[in-house]
């Protein structure tokens, strides 16, 4: 028995290995720095792990034989990597504080199961952080289920719109609605003075700590795609003066754990008046083909008559599933390298885990996030863009079926899976260990 059980380590812990190497070694093209640094931050806890190993999720679970999936012909359009910290506070284009969604890298089509299962796997990781038993995790993704399917049916007897529902705090509470609060206490000139200052009458960045100045031939690439970033926005605010005029722009390499090796520059343009104190950081950020495109494809369906530019995915499926969203979504390209563009904006904050110490308020958390859940997925269909033409929500109904049953049997596989992410972070730890040790 014993040596059956080093066996199926040995063997897992293989499997993990080679799709580490496959995925960031091959595909994304980091090199041994890089990935150590990844590695080390995924490290940490296995949320942490799980967070920055998506492709290895994709890699297991195209694999299940799930039941409850859509017709392949009906894909949902997905966000790709929800997870528990993907969620926050935010303001609209109308000054509103709302919460959603706020991450859309790997958006692409596929069965909304893949969105559900992996945020059902995330909150039994993240209550497992915050000392919660096994017991109250199940009751919290059986919560999050069944709270994502009664929204689902609201929607489908038209009892609300996902085209224009916000989240806001007269409709959440808890930590939810305190972190919207909290919100609107904010200055919106609190980023400008963190990031920038003024020196001899002009606003530039502060290149002290982790941003860095950009060379003479990268701000001239970044100059010569700017037009592409114009062109790229819903209305033409080309003419309103100078307003889109880069004042001053600096870059980052990617700081996250799955943005590790991906360029990121901040955009300081002149904003709508000559105040400084309206001046707008834009982010502009690297994006690169989702991992779930590498399981589920559906590039034609996504992107029937052009290459797909990564950058404009992003904001596309943003827009998707977003009302009232950041006006300053858009791309560009850079050679071959591909970016969208959003507002660097003080007001954009997750809930605070400090705030999930009693079930009531994890509850309240996970209700929204069920809420939040349901909306993206029967926003982005026919109601706001034509590449779905169905009601997503009927689709996703059709293949739920019993919600009770439903609940039972994802949350159960979720548990599973949940222990299986912790017994592989304990494997790739000590792979780490053997192979980037020494770095």
């Amino acid at each position: 028995m014993e040596s059956t059980k080093k066996l199926k380590a040995r063997l897992r812990k293989y499997t993990i290995a080679e799709v580490l190497n496959h995925y960031d070694g091959e595909i994304l093209g980091l090199d041994r720095q890089k990935r150590s640094v990844k590695y080390k931050k995924m490290s940490r806890n296995p949320f942490r792990f799980y967070r920055g190993s998506a492709y290895l999720f994709y890699f297991d679970i195209s694999r299940f034989p799930l039941s409850y999936h859509t017709p392949e012909d009906k894909p949902t359009w997905i966000q790709g990597d929800l997870h528990f910290d993907n969620f926050g506070g935010f303001r609209n284009e109308q000054g509103e504080m709302v919460f959603d969604s706020n991450d859309f890298d790997e958006g692409y089509l596929g069965s909304y199961l893949y969105d559900v299962f992996r945020m059902a796997v995330s909150i039994g990781l993240y209550a497992e952080e915050l000392d919660y038993s096994e017991a109250d995790e199940a009751k919290f993704i059986v919560t999050f289920l069944k709270m994502y399917h009664q929204q689902l049916e609201i929607f489908a007897k038209q009892g609300e719109d996902p085209k224009t529902l916000l989240f806001t705090k007269n409709n959440t509470g808890g930590p939810v609605a305190n972190a919207l609060s909290s919100l609107e206490a904010r200055e919106a000139a609190e980023k400008l003075k963190e990031m920038t200052a003024v020196k001899d009458g002009k606003r530039q960045f502060k290149t002290d700590g982790e941003l860095e100045a950009l060379t003479d031939t990268e701000r001239q690439e970044l100059e010569v795609a700017w037009p592409e970033y114009i062109r790229s926005l819903d209305e033409n605010k080309e003419t309103v003066n100078n307003y889109f005029k880069i004042k001053d722009a600096v870059r980052l390499e990617g700081k996250g754990t799955g943005s590790i090796g991906l360029n990121r520059y901040f955009i300081l343009i002149e904003g709508e008046g000559e105040d400084h104190l309206d001046d707008i950081i834009l982010e502009a950020k690297e994006a690169r083909y989702p991992a779930t495109g590498y399981y589920f494809s559906y590039d034609d369906l996504f992107s029937p008559d052009e290459v797909m530019h990564q950058g404009r995915r992003v904001i596309r499926t943003q827009k998707a599933m977003h009302y009232l969203q950041d006006p300053y979504l858009g791309f560009f390209s850079i050679g071959e390298r591909h970016f969208y563009v959003r507002e660097n904006s003080s007001f954009d904050e997750g809930v605070d885990p400090e705030s999930l110490q009693s079930t009531e308020s994890m509850l309240d958390t996970i209700e929204a996030m069920g809420k939040v859940t349901a909306k993206i997925h029967a926003r982005a269909d026919h109601d706001v863009d034509d590449a779905l033409p169905y009601d997503s929500e009927t689709e996703i109904l059709k293949a739920i079926g019993d919600i009770n049953r439903f609940a039972e049997d994802i949350s159960h596989l979720a548990l599973f899976y949940k222990r299986q992410v912790e017994q592989d972070y304990e494997l790739f730890k000590e792979w780490l260990n053997e192979e980037f040790s020494s770095e």
